[in-house]
């Protein structure tokens, strides 16, 4: 991970981000694959994995309108702004808005009701959260180790085999030498 700055050009000044770098063209291309991205960020599909549930959905709503939108100060809802119009035009069907390109200026708007839920126009999508690559290890064996220092913890051994190394959420372990 490494802390950025990026333009916002509704905002008109620079927010501070941060960028993933993933050294494996495969990762990388999985990772764009399961979220609907493309390397050009106007290309960006939505993400449907995020319609798996309704919860998974607004989570991801709240967090992008922190990221791209505002809170109406004098209504119920908030307002998403975005030159990437298929993709608003898509959020728009989910949430059952009406949705109108801008037709001047590269930025587009689209209304959040606060009630968009009470709509009905959410639909659920079945989406394994499990990439198809990945597959499950039988433990055959825990044991404690005791640790040195002052303070107390757990700290556990294992051996890995056939294979020294695996990614845990994103890292790369691998057993004690």
């Amino acid at each position: 991970m490494e802390a950025v700055s990026r333009p916002s050009g509704y905002l008109k000044r620079d927010l501070p981000g941060f960028r993933v770098r993933v050294v494996s063209s495969y990762l990388s291309d999985a990772l764009r694959h399961y979220v609907g991205g493309d390397a050009h960020h106007m290309r960006h599909r939505f993400p449907r994995v995020v319609l798996r549930d309704i919860d998974t959905f607004e989570g991801f709503l709240d967090g992008y309108i922190e990221g791209d939108g505002f809170t109406i100060k004098h209504g119920w809802g908030r307002m998403i702004a975005s030159a990437n119009v298929p993709f608003l035009i898509e959020m728009a069907q989910i949430i059952g808005a009406r949705f109108t390109p801008a037709k001047r200026g590269l930025t587009s708007q689209l209304y959040v009701s606060d009630r968009w839920a009470d709509r009905g126009t959410f639909a659920p999508e079945h989406h394994p959260l499990e990439p198809p690559e990945s597959s499950w290890a039988r433990v055959h064996e825990v044991r404690a180790r005791p640790a040195l220092g002052a303070k107390p913890f757990t700290f556990y051994g294992y051996r890995l085999a056939p294979y020294p190394t695996f990614l845990v959420n994103g890292h790369l372990a691998r057993g004690p030498r």
